[in-house]
């Protein structure tokens, strides 16, 4: 029989592809690890779940297109299950606590500690026994494993940021010491938060899908696909007890971060100026971008000259990883809107692209590419506000408010929330930005991509 032994919050489609792709292979030779799924803000997919007893289908959509069928998921808790969820937190039997939640959902500030102004935490300080935030329930959940004198459950983050499991564990600390500080010093010396970096390209589930998946004789409301290519990457201080997850592929490494900023910067990097830039232009996917000869000149010298040296020294091979990449974004068979990866831009700009810029302005080498995806990312946001349309960012009332207004360069420049203050006075850095989006607004992005291409 199959039992939970992982809580995950956040079950949208990565980590359903991605995460209980490992899980589910797990189980065939430790039945210990279900996950118990966690949504309470959206019931819509774990009501799905609990319809198909955990079990969707898989697609890998590569070279070769194969078809799975995954049932990791062994329990579910939707909105106003929350006594539920806390009641298994205090389940000895769980040891692992992990989310994907998005970078926006740990309630961060541009500094990346725990903003305690965010409506989230506000309501959660005043109310800590029912939480909103994943910050809250992982310091509710470990304060409940104290009392009963139980040891503490993995925190894991699985989401996009650098250090994320530092930056998890400092945000739990901080939330944690506003209500106990025994409780705070307690986590700090007995739960262990380890730094991870996970990567597969995962689009968003279409009807498309659905109908691919049906014409397989799957009868399934909730399928997933990605590309074939998959990896997990945690840091190897996980306690006694653990599930063997190196037995199923994941690795384990003393130091995540080269593989966390490479995968960041390269790969994340690369996508948010495709989709800015191929917003722009009129592309919708990912592929149809890397078809545009000019913008994928571009991204790959952005890779190239720009990127890569501020990785360097790392114990990757940077060249190898890029191109590796550049070939997956070309996959025809991956639909992966460029819409997608324009979701909540001020929250992946800056690990994507701000923290490379710092560091190239502090080595002293140029930030004019560098700055082209920024400028992009600005007049999408002019065009969004202007055309009246949704912009899908935590900050969207502030950035359609700035958009509106004309020229956004100065005023997005001012989001703190954004841009660390010492970048946004570099006036290196904003000259390139201003230059780069004048440039589009007068003649399109073409016409400045066409001029980099002569000039490579």
């Amino acid at each position: 029989m199959t039992g939970t032994g992982i809580v995950h919050f956040g079950p949208g489609a990565f980590h359903r592809a991605h995460q209980a792709d490992y899980v589910d292979r797990l189980l065939k030779q430790d039945p210990r690890w279900g996950i118990a799924a966690v949504s309470l803000r959206s019931g819509g997919t774990v009501e799905a779940l609990k319809r198909q007893q955990g079990r969707y289908t898989l697609a890998i959509l590569d070279a070769e297109i194969r078809f799975r069928t995954l049932a990791a998921h062994t329990r579910f808790f939707g909105p106003g299950e929350g006594d539920g969820v806390r009641a298994l937190l205090r389940d000895p039997a769980i040891r692992i606590v992990s989310s994907t939640v998005t970078e926006k959902g740990y309630c961060l500030d541009g500094g990346g500690r725990l903003d305690f102004d965010h409506p989230d935490i506000v309501r959660d300080l005043a109310d800590p026994a029912h939480p909103l935030s994943i910050v809250g329930w992982l310091a509710l959940g470990l304060g409940d494993r104290r009392t009963a004198g139980l040891p503490a459950f993995t925190p894991l983050c699985c989401d996009n940021m650098v250090s994320n499991g530092r930056k998890l564990q400092a945000a739990v600390i901080d939330y944690a010491r506003r209500l106990d500080a025994g409780l705070a010093d307690w986590i700090a010396k007995e739960a262990v938060f380890p730094d991870s970096m996970v990567d597969s390209i995962t689009p968003a589930t279409g009807e498309t899908l659905r109908t691919r998946v049906r014409e397989q004789g799957y009868d399934d409301s909730i399928p997933v696909s990605r590309e074939a290519y998959a990896a997990w990457v945690i840091e190897d201080v996980l306690p006694d007890g653990a599930p063997d997850l190196a037995s199923v592929g994941i690795m384990l490494a003393k130091h995540v971060g080269a593989w966390e900023k490479a995968k960041l910067r390269i790969l994340n990097g690369a996508h948010s100026t495709l989709a800015y830039l191929g917003l722009l232009i009129g592309h919708e996917s990912v592929a149809e971008a890397m078809a545009d000869r000019p913008l994928a000149i571009f991204v790959e010298r952005l890779i190239r000259e720009d990127i890569i040296p501020s990785l360097e020294p790392s114990p990757l091979d940077l060249d190898l990883y890029s191109r590796q990449i550049l070939d997956r974004f070309r996959n025809p068979a991956i639909g992966h809107k460029l819409a997608q990866i324009a979701w909540d831009g001020s929250q992946k700009l800056p690990y994507r692209l701000l923290d490379p810029i710092a560091e190239a302005r502090a080595a002293g080498r140029s930030v004019d590419r560098l700055a082209v995806p920024i400028a992009a990312w600005m007049l999408f946001v002019e065009r969004k506000a202007q055309a009246g349309i949704e912009i899908v960012d935590p900050l969207a009332p502030r950035l359609a408010e700035i958009g509106r207004g004309g020229d956004p360069v100065d005023g997005l420049l001012a989001l703190r929330q954004v841009f660390p203050e010492r970048l946004a006075a570099d006036d290196l850095f904003r000259n390139a930005v201003a230059r780069a989006a004048a440039q589009m607004r007068k003649a399109g992005p073409l016409a400045l991509l066409t001029e980099e291409l002569a000039n490579a």
